[in-house]
């Protein structure tokens, strides 16, 4: 089994994306998670370009790393200045981490215009700062940046800037398409050649060191995986990415796709299996830290990545679970979901039942699954509420009794002269034998009616007090009549064990949030709370 080196670049290239940001702090904290998760380089950042980055080479040097290497990023040196005199490549020895990854310019037009020295200087530049990290004892992994439009443009030079850094002592050659323009046949094409060329050096020169071959893709063209995946059938052996895929523009190479691609597809070792398994933990991990919402379509990770809403692929997938799944889920710590929404099938509502440990009959399904797309025609969306559907399966039981009944709700909602806003609701409930009528003001009306509701409830239902509210989503779904429409509520709601969301939709929104508001209630007191 081929065995193929990860390069994580989270922290460095992965921080460049656009809203992602990423403390002293989170940085040790991702780096110690990325070590636990058997990822054998992290590059921790750029020392020369900020304080924060060089304080975290300093703070790493002291992590409790069980087995990866951190690496510092830089360039090669300045046109026409020693190594010794360089302000940024010392600054790269200093960080003192044990890998130097040392990016330079394979494209002649960077090295012309952007560089603006000459092709045989850029050529001297990659290899003395090459050699000046390879005779201080660090593992220097080379970046080729703009490696496949350098060799679209001059393949001769691309080559020999390649050769400059391979024969100065460079570990890794690690090949760029940084613009993320390459196309994958092109790229597996460069790569067979790049190899070839630096073999035939080696033989030539009689160089000790092995030709060790890495891909860092991005990408703007949507092909930055089939791009890492072509680079490694033509023989490259480290695959440089982000956790999520974050990074520069639209992003990098994303090692949540990549490494299991690599490892249950093509049959190579990335990760243990163990820690293949822990995944989607990680990746849901970087995007909490990197306080962005996980992206649920994500393949592979995301919560959308073997969910099945379709009617046929659910009667499908209970009979035979890799009719519609492309691995088992577990593999990568994931789990299959059944949505529930108008183009259900009764399998949905069937695996449903299971799933709330129900023994639903054929009729018990039908009248369910019927009731969901009536009121889906009505604004309701079940797809994304499944406490709500939850409770349909469960007012089916002949022995179920909801724990309250509503009589009557009013809120008032008030401008006072010297207050302001005021919302206030009461609430008219029946608890067991006993009516209750409570009141509550609140910052708005779904805020009083939720503090009314609760003040009726705790006394006799003492484990909502663990229950809150964590989001609420308003979406109006005909806005073409304007202040007379439809409207859809989502509430999310949690306790310290579990999270739900129930769903409402009326004319009047006092309503939409009354309904989601009530169900998530009595399904707080259905889980356990």
């Amino acid at each position: 089994m081929t065995l193929i080196s990860v390069y994580d670049t989270t922290l460095r290239d992965g921080a460049q994306g656009e809203g992602v940001s990423f403390s002293l702090e989170d940085k040790l904290k991702v780096a110690l998670r990325l070590d636990d998760m058997g990822i054998p380089y992290i590059e921790g950042g750029w020392p020369g370009s900020n304080a924060k980055d060089a304080e975290f080479f300093r703070r790493a040097r002291s992590l409790p790393l069980k087995q990866a290497r951190i690496a510092a990023f830089g360039s090669t040196r300045h046109a026409d200045t020693p190594c010794e005199t360089d302000p940024q490549v010392q600054m790269l020895l200093d960080a003192e981490t044990p890998v130097v990854t040392l990016v330079g310019k394979t494209w002649d037009l960077h090295v012309r215009r952007v560089l603006e020295t000459t092709l045989e200087e850029n050529l001297a530049m990659i290899g003395d700062t090459v050699a000046y990290f390879k005779a201080r004892d660090r593992e220097v992994i080379y970046d080729a940046e703009h490696f496949f439009d350098g060799y679209r443009a001059s393949r001769e030079y691309a080559l020999a800037t390649v050769q400059a850094a391979y024969a100065a002592g460079a570990a890794y050659i690690v090949l760029c398409d940084t613009n993320g323009g390459a196309v994958p046949w092109a790229v597996e094409a460069a790569v067979r050649d790049a190899r070839q060329h630096l073999d035939a050096v080696r033989a030539a020169q009689g160089l000790t060191w092995p030709v060790q071959l890495g891909i860092h893709t991005h990408d703007d063209g949507g092909l930055a995986v089939a791009n890492a995946l072509a680079a490694v059938r033509a023989g490259c052996t480290q695959v440089q990415g982000t956790i999520n895929g974050y990074g520069e523009r639209v992003g990098n190479c994303n090692l949540c796709t990549v490494v299991p691609a690599l490892q249950l597809k093509l049959g190579m070792s990335c990760l243990s299996t163990e820690n293949l398994r822990r995944l989607t933990e990680l990746s849901r991990f970087i995007s909490e830290t990197a306080n962005l919402a996980h992206d649920s379509r994500q393949p592979y990770v995301g919560a959308s990545a073997f969910a099945h809403k379709g009617g046929i692929h659910v009667a499908a997938i209970m009979k035979a679970e890799e009719s519609y799944q492309h691995i088992d889920p577990a593999l990568v710590g994931n789990a299959k979901r059944v949505l529930v929404s108008e183009l259900s099938g009764r399998g949905n509502l069937v695996f449903k039942a299971r799933e709330y440990g129900l023994d639903a009959t054929r009729d018990d399904v039908k009248q369910v699954l019927e009731h969901i797309k009536e009121l889906e025609s009505r604004g309701f969306y079940f797809e994304g509420a499944e406490a709500s559907v939850a409770l349909m399966l469960h007012r089916l039981r002949e022995d179920y009794r909801a724990p309250f009944e509503l009589i009557d709700f009013m809120v008032v909602v008030e401008n006072r002269q010297g207050r302001g806003m005021l919302a206030e609701a009461t609430v008219k409930v029946k608890v067991g034998g006993e009516i209750v009528h409570t009141a509550a003001e609140g910052n708005g009306p779904v805020n009083a009616l939720d503090r009314a509701l609760r003040r009726a409830l705790l006394p006799h239902y003492p484990q909502l007090s663990h229950v809150h509210l964590t989001d609420y989503k308003v979406r109006i779904l005909d806005g073409d009549a304007a202040t007379a429409a439809t409207t859809r509520v989502i509430i999310d709601t949690r306790n310290t064990h579990n999270s739900w969301s129930t769903v409402g939709s009326s004319s009047n929104i006092i309503e939409s949030s009354w309904q989601a508001l009530a169900d998530s209630m009595e399904y707080a007191l259905l889980a356990g709370s």
